[in-house]
């Protein structure tokens, strides 16, 4: 008995939403356990090794402030392992973190993956993890955990379609009776609206702002329809013209045109799933609307925008940024429903 309780202890396992802005790690029975950036930092020694200084909220603060021989690093590019050792290197440190030791691990993991992901790219994710210690595998496609943790009861002969805009994907995808009926991943999500605001800020200002400015501006300003009062934010730089600092005052406006372009590349996408959808699909999806997730969803009057293009109701669910998240938790907690909707190979 003791012993099993031991064994049960060391392999507790995890689901993992191994995002391009941020990992969340939910532990069998206890919930989130952590929710932190996707960001690793490595200090440079002797003979070309590496040493983790920091993974998370840590490393982040590091970001653009270190000196020659510190690096840090987000592994994750546009949904996908653009480091694989650093990769490796943030899931072992996180799965320590999760259990509070560096040895004696082994939990069967559940990940998250973009629905347009190659099977390259997958084995890439399953490897990392299984070089990070874990003794199983499964990758769910983040549409389908989207809409897990928005809610939908996704066993249903009914259609829903859920829109998740994270970091560096957008997933789009229509579910019913349990699988991925129709589904479309886009390379244009919070990151790619982080570098608009920055590439508009140097153009109109001729100020030069670091991507972690860009997201503070989306934060507190960005919207994408013209608001009734407008909001302003003073933002800090280096002037590149005078090469001086220098600080100017921004306007939702201003964040609005910056953030045009890539959020009529999401609703360009949207539009291309709707227009594939089979009749009886569609009329399920006028009925109940479209429900959007991520923490693109946070971005003010975002489902007003959708909602105006596609004129059909568009929702922010619940708890947004957690969606994906709790959808691979639940299954995590519902084994007949991992191996339902599990990509294992």
């Amino acid at each position: 008995m003791l012993f099993n309780k031991l064994i049960g202890l060391f392999s507790s396992d995890l689901s993992i939403d191994l995002g391009t802005a941020n990992t969340i790690v939910i532990a069998k029975g206890r919930g989130i356990i952590i929710n932190e950036p996707s960001v690793v930092a490595v200090k440079q020694e002797r003979y070309g090794q590496t040493k983790v200084l920091a993974v998370g909220h840590e490393a982040k603060d590091m970001l653009g402030k270190t000196p020659g021989n510190i690096k840090a690093i987000r592994p994750m590019r546009d949904g996908v392992i653009a480091d694989f050792d650093m990769t490796e290197k943030m899931i072992r440190k996180f799965i320590e973190k999760a259990h509070g030791r560096s040895s004696l691990i082994s939990p069967r993991i559940i990940i998250c993956v973009p629905y347009g992901l190659t099977q390259v790219e997958r084995k890439a994710v399953r490897e990392s993890a299984m070089s990070a210690g874990a003794r199983e595998v499964y990758l769910i496609e983040e549409p389908m955990a989207a809409a897990i943790g928005a809610g939908v009861n996704i066993r249903e002969p009914q259609g829903n379609l859920v829109v998740d805009i994270g970091g560096g994907t957008t997933e789009i995808g229509v579910v019913s009776l349990g699988g991925l009926v129709s589904s479309k991943s886009i390379r244009t999500a919070g990151d790619k609206i982080d570098q608009g605001i920055v590439n508009y800020v140097r153009k109109k200002y001729n100020l030069l702002i670091g991507e972690r400015v860009a997201e503070e501006i989306k934060i507190a300003i960005g919207t994408a329809t013209p608001l009734e009062e407008e909001l302003t934010m003073i933002v800090n730089g280096r002037d590149q013209v005078e090469g001086l600092l220098n600080s100017i005052e921004l306007t939702s406006e201003d964040a609005r045109e910056a953030m045009k372009e890539p959020l009529v590349e999401i609703a360009e996408a949207l539009k291309s799933v709707l227009e594939e959808l089979r009749p009886d699909l569609a009329g399920d999806i006028v009925n109940h609307g479209i429900i959007l997730t991520g923490g693109g969803a946070l971005i003010r009057q975002l489902d007003k925008y959708l909602s105006d293009i596609v004129k059909i109701p568009v929702f922010v669910a619940d708890e947004p940024l957690l969606a994906v998240a709790h959808g691979t938790g639940r299954a995590l907690e519902e084994i007949d429903l991992l191996q339902d909707i599990s990509e294992d190979e």
